[in-house]
């Protein structure tokens, strides 16, 4: 990360990273394994363990998973280091990624698979048990494409 940039991407990346492993150790200490506390009529919070990736893929791969995470952790960090400051949205969203793979990396080598808690159902309907990890990897993601998209754009523009 560059000098000037790299306190607050690194600021935003921590942040994740121990509001993550924080809201995580609180749910081990007050509920028990599959325990559920409904807070509204489609979101509860409801004590899993993930053994594998997102949607429980790659279910018993833990070594494999967590060189994953620290290959797309490293070319992020690269991927910081080398992006100017003045592309915000791209930083923040990589530091969102960043922070969200090293929580759920932190996970499964410390516990062995990763903690979710964040429980969405509408009738029937029942999402995967989720974490902050993963929304801020999502919320990342999302942010990464919106950035790519006004880049394209903006580089469209440009050439017309």
């Amino acid at each position: 990360m560059k000098k000037d940039n790299g306190l607050y991407w690194l600021g935003v990346t921590l942040l994740i990273f121990i509001v993550d492993i924080g809201s995580k150790f609180w749910i081990v200490k007050h509920l028990y394994l599959f325990e559920s506390i409904n807070l509204l009529s489609f979101f509860s919070i409801t004590y899993v363990r993930n053994i594998g990736a997102a949607f429980s893929l790659f279910e018993g791969q833990r070594l494999m998973l967590a060189l994953v995470a620290i290959v797309i952790s490293i070319i992020i960090i690269t991927l910081l280091y080398r992006t100017p400051r003045a592309k915000k949205l791209e930083n923040s969203a990589l530091a969102l990624i960043l922070g969200g793979a090293l929580g759920n990396l932190f996970d499964r080598l410390y516990h062995g698979y990763v903690i979710d808690f964040l429980d969405v159902n509408f009738g029937a309907w029942h999402y995967p048990t989720f974490n902050i990890a993963d929304c801020a990897i999502c919320i990342g993601i999302a942010l990464f494409i919106l950035s790519s998209i006004k880049s394209h754009k903006k580089d469209a523009d440009h050439l017309s």
